[in-house]
């Protein structure tokens, strides 16, 4: 388990978890309140605290994140008893050059005419909290805006991403 401390080190330790994981449930509000949930791939979690996605411009989620940004991703490894829940603010991305930047073919299956998909769009979260368990090292932190202290140290901090990063 990493021992840095700065918002680098805690956003590393965040990548570092998340990365070998493909599949995260990405968690929108809907108009009435109600919660919804879908898989998704993820494409890349950087080193700033963005996590990307490939979507379609028109898909319900779309719609529902224009409603209300705030989401909840959420990552799973049981294999290796290692679990990560993100909350952020999503936006739809029409760049072209990212978009070029992290295409796979693999991603064809779901995007037949490959970057030519009229409706491609990526979806960037911002990060600015998130919470993971990491049972093979026997330690739970909390990351609060990225990040509360070490909850062994008993430290409680908190530290607002949402302006601070771009």
């Amino acid at each position: 388990m990493s021992t840095k401390t700065g918002r680098g080190g805690r956003l590393d330790k965040l990548t570092e978890l998340i990365e070998d994981i493909r599949i995260a449930m990405l968690t929108t509000a809907m108009p009435d309140g109600t919660l919804h949930s879908r898989p998704m791939t993820t494409q890349r979690a950087e080193s700033d605290g963005d996590l990307w996605f490939f979507t379609r411009a028109d898909a319900p989620k779309a719609e529902e994140i224009r409603a209300n940004p705030h989401v909840n991703v959420s990552y799973a490894s049981p294999r290796e008893n290692r679990y990560v829940s993100v909350s952020g603010t999503a936006t739809l991305v029409r760049d072209r050059r990212k978009m070029e930047e992290l295409w796979d073919q693999l991603y064809q299956a779901w995007f037949p005419q490959g970057l030519e998909e009229a409706d491609l769009a990526l979806l960037r979260v911002d990060v600015e909290r998130a919470e993971y368990w990491d049972a093979p090292s026997g330690t739970m932190a909390e990351i609060a805006g990225l990040l509360r202290g070490p909850a062994a140290a008993g430290e409680n901090e908190k530290i607002d991403l949402a302006g601070a990063k771009r």
